[in-house]
């Protein structure tokens, strides 16, 4: 029974968001995570101390998202074991951003190819932080491509390895963190204090799951160039993380990323990922989805595994 607590709602998540995905107008517990962040924003970020403030902001916020999900679902277990696993499946479900990941990057290929470079260029805008109003059609295609990569990291292997280690609460707990991120974890004039502590907490918890990733995608496709990839380009990104995914993928399709882009109105020049600054063709969108399937696929499996095999040793 321990095992199916476990594995139940990990496979049950796992197939409604590859069906069902994450619909725009649905209700979602990232959007009441973004709320109880803004609130505090609003409150907190003005006058002295804010590095203090955006810290106890942030661990307040996760001790509070632990301690939600953590006595709920105690509390679900005394009522019913088959209720525990169906709100758990729920909880998954919205942990996992898979389908939507996918479904955002095949829809800007689709977009830019029937309905020009000014259309693509919005739908791009949906799903990165970047100035996309002059990106040419190839820079498009290579921001898709490395959004995909890394969010693959962020939105799909890092919450998977969350609950691995500790089931519901640990993978909400990693979704707060990464909203919080999202939202504060920028070097600007109001944030560089207020969300430094979320984005350098948001660094500690990616740090292990984007090499998880950039492994995984390497042995879906056993490319060899990707790892090579990884060692040279991956530790040469702004980010202590974001790079190696996104090396991993630079490798796999023997192209170039990186490179200057405008965020939030300012220049910020990236390093190159890779040297062929070849053309990325519309239908190697269909290859990019592909590795993002299996690798998450796999993630499942591999933590299903290690669940028989813990609690068989055990």
């Amino acid at each position: 029974m321990e095992k199916l607590l476990i594995i139940a709602p990990l496979v049950f998540g796992y197939i409604l968001d590859l069906i069902i995905g994450d619909p725009d107008n649905w209700p979602h517990p990232i959007r009441v995570f973004g709320n109880a962040i803004a609130a505090g924003d609003k409150l907190l970020n003005k006058n002295s101390s804010r590095f203090l403030k955006g810290m106890l902001l942030a661990i307040s916020l996760c001790l509070l998202t632990f301690f939600l999900f953590y006595f709920s679902n105690k509390i679900l277990l005394t009522v019913n074991v088959w209720l525990f696993i169906a709100i758990n499946s729920i909880w998954v479900w919205y942990g996992l951003a898979n389908n939507a990941l996918i479904t955002e990057g095949r829809n800007v290929f689709l977009v830019l190819e029937r309905e020009g470079l000014d259309a693509g260029r919005k739908q791009l805008s949906r799903i990165v932080g970047r100035d996309t109003s002059q990106l040419s059609a190839q820079q498009i295609r290579i921001a898709v491509f490395e959004t995909m990569s890394e969010n693959l990291s962020d939105g799909v292997i890092a919450p998977l390895l969350f609950y691995a280690i500790g089931g519901v609460p640990a993978m909400m707990i990693y979704k707060m963190i990464n909203t919080m991120d999202s939202m504060i974890g920028y070097r600007s004039d109001r944030y560089e204090q207020f969300g430094k502590f979320a984005a350098r907490l948001d660094d500690v918890a990616n740090f292990i799951p984007a090499r998880i990733t950039a492994l995984l995608m390497i042995i879906v496709t056993g490319s060899h160039r990707g790892l090579q990839f990884v060692f040279k380009y991956g530790n040469q990104h702004k980010s202590p993380n974001s790079g190696y995914p996104e090396s991993a993928l630079a490798g796999i399709l023997d192209c170039r990323f990186g490179g200057p882009n405008v965020y939030h109105g300012k220049l910020v020049d990236k390093p190159f990922i890779g040297e062929n600054d070849r053309v990325i063709e519309p239908g190697e969108i269909r290859k990019v989805i592909s590795i993002n399937h299996i690798s998450c696929f796999l993630m499942i499996l591999i933590i299903i595994a290690f669940v028989f095999l813990s609690n068989h040793n055990s």
